[in-house]
């Protein structure tokens, strides 16, 4: 995930922090966000988070260049990759070029068997979302959802929540957050 890495250093030199620093405040090992940097680490969704935080960005900061056009459409060969192959086995694909100034953003979220968000995270806002296909379980707090095609959700992203596939099938949703904070 090279280009975790390259934005990871963009945002932690920017900040004038060091590796250690950053590790501190997101909680993770010094040799870890350095692993991040250099492309031989890939992080979990979670994990993402707590960095992002650290530098008051969010996960699509990692992935989207903000100085592309907004177009009002987007087709689905030009939607932005934002994949999670070691800790999650998910792959996000950013329906919003642009998320700045936005007050929601969408996303299209191909969920593998057995990956997940692999532990619970919190953010500002609230979320909805629609299963296209596929099963998931939807952890929100201490609570788990069976959720099945057709079925949708909707939370508070300020409480810990978490997802995960543990079918035997590729599981996909329609998810949109706001404010734009994943």
């Amino acid at each position: 995930m090279e280009i975790i890495g390259k934005k990871l250093r963009e945002f932690r030199k920017a900040n004038r922090l060091t590796l250690k620093q950053v590790a501190e405040k997101a909680g993770c090992t010094e040799s870890y966000i350095s692993q991040l940097e250099n492309g031989s680490a890939n992080p979990s969704i979670a994990t993402l988070k707590k960095i992002a935080n650290v530098f008051n960005v969010q996960i699509v900061d990692f992935f989207i260049d903000q100085a592309k056009e907004d177009p009002v459409v987007v087709h689905k060969d030009e939607r932005v990759d934002i994949e999670f192959k070691d800790g999650g086995k998910t792959r996000i694909q950013a329906m919003v070029k642009n998320p700045r100034n936005k007050r929601m953003i969408a996303f299209y979220a191909t969920i593998e068997p057995g990956g997940g968000s692999s532990g619970l995270y919190t953010h500002i806002g609230e979320e909805f979302g629609l299963v296209l296909s596929g099963e998931m379980e939807l952890t929100i707090e201490d609570k788990t959802y069976e959720l099945k095609e057709g079925d949708s959700f909707y939370f508070s992203s300020v409480r810990p929540h978490g997802f995960a596939n543990k079918s035997d099938k590729e599981t996909v949703v329609a998810w949109i957050v706001s404010p734009p904070t994943f």
